[in-house]
């Protein structure tokens, strides 16, 4: 079936998760009326009762999949020309859906903060998807969206055809639910894993001639520029920041990004270094490491007062040129609702608006740039300059 011959436009997998189910009625409360798009999930019951408490909800489409049956992957796949998964750990469920929508054309987003699975998808499919045309946006919530649209928001300030530099640094006050502990737990006990699949892509990837892009790690330090201590980020953001640069020529012909998070006070950023070196040890032992993740299961998450009372911002200081620039991104709670938001519109925005031509495996930045920026800050996610030197 061809894509414009699709009963779906746009089809949310994992609908009846905690993210799910914000993304979910942020598609009902905001989509254009026309838009035709389904919740699917392995419980049908579980969607026809998400279906019903949506405004609008008779117009909305169900389709049961199942990621223990490739079959219901492979037709939800074929079933519409957008797909958004919120099923994860994705390194252990997500595999099958990006091989369907890499096969049939179709365009697919996911939540992952997983560096592995993003290589992993990156090795085995992204020369399936050019064939056919899909585009395969991983990391498309709080990761890595805020971070990889506010370093390309502060490169566009800057001159062009120089060497640019741009560091950008994380405050967050937030809870997280048992689908992030779940993926961070899974994450921290694979380092070796992770490392050969990073090694596997370097392997496949072009090689950039005339340009350099790096994202060193970084060392921990007081940075005035910001009034906190900067300490090195140990997540996918730099990452994926780094290959929108290595995609986009506007970067320039040398860029470097680094990846802070941003604390007030010393004693408050030691505790932090302790808290996930503690977390990342308890991660190498399986009993240990199930009992944390039983402490907090996929599916449960902060309530909507603590979500209210939830926050984060996003600094960068960006060189280059004799210029210098600071911005910001800021929003609410950045783990659900701003998520939700995110990959709701980085869906709609894939779905329905005039983006430059890219495809195979591509960064929110290089495939949806200036219009998924806009469709943000139209929802209340702020991008603005702070200051220029």
């Amino acid at each position: 079936m061809s894509r414009a011959d699709r009963p779906y436009d746009l089809v949310l997998f994992g609908a009846t998760g905690f993210v799910g189910a914000l993304t979910a009625r942020h598609l009902a409360a905001h989509a254009p009326r026309d838009l035709r798009w389904a919740v699917a999930g392995r419980d049908e019951r579980k969607l026809e009762r998400l279906r019903e408490s949506l405004p609008g909800g008779a117009d909305i489409g169900v389709l049961r999949a199942d990621v223990g049956e490739p079959a219901t992957v492979r037709a939800l796949a074929g079933h519409a020309r957008v797909v958004a998964t919120t099923v994860g750990p994705y390194l252990l469920h997500g595999g099958e859906l990006v091989a369907a929508c890499a096969d049939s054309g179709t365009d697919y987003l996911d939540l992952t903060g997983e560096p592995e699975f993003v290589d992993l998808m990156y090795v085995r499919h992204d020369a399936r998807a050019r064939e056919t045309g899909a585009r395969l946006v991983h990391a498309c919530g709080f990761d890595s969206v805020p971070h990889d649209l506010g370093a390309y928001f502060t490169v566009r300030q800057l001159p062009e055809g120089v060497p640019l530099t741009v560091d950008g640094y994380v405050t967050v006050d937030a809870a997280f639910s048992g689908g992030t502990l779940a993926s961070a737990l899974n994450q921290l006990a694979r380092g070796r894993q992770m490392l050969s699949a990073a090694r596997e892509r370097a392997r496949h990837e072009p090689r950039l001639p005339g340009r350099r892009v790096t994202a060193p790690t970084g060392a921990p330090r007081f940075a005035a520029e910001v009034g906190a201590w900067a300490l090195p980020l140990p997540t996918l953001d730099p990452q994926i920041v780094r290959r929108s640069a290595r995609a986009l020529e506007r970067y320039g012909p040398d860029f470097r990004y680094r990846h802070y998070a941003a604390v007030k006070h010393l004693p408050v950023a030691l505790g932090g270094v302790a808290a996930l070196g503690t977390m990342a040890a308890a991660a190498q032992l399986p009993p240990v490491r199930r009992r944390l993740s039983d402490r907090l299961r996929p599916g449960d998450g902060p309530s909507a007062e603590r979500r209210a009372k939830s926050w984060f911002t996003v600094r960068f200081v960006g060189e280059g040129g004799g210029r210098r620039v600071f911005t910001e991104v800021a929003g609410g709670d950045p783990g659900y609702d701003e998520t939700a938001k995110m990959f709701a519109e980085a869906a709609l925005c894939l779905a329905f608006d005039d983006l430059p031509p890219t495809a195979g495996q591509v960064t929110t930045a290089e495939a949806m740039g200036d219009a998924l920026t806009e469709r943000l800050r139209a929802a209340g996610i702020t991008f603005r300059v702070a200051a220029r030197r």
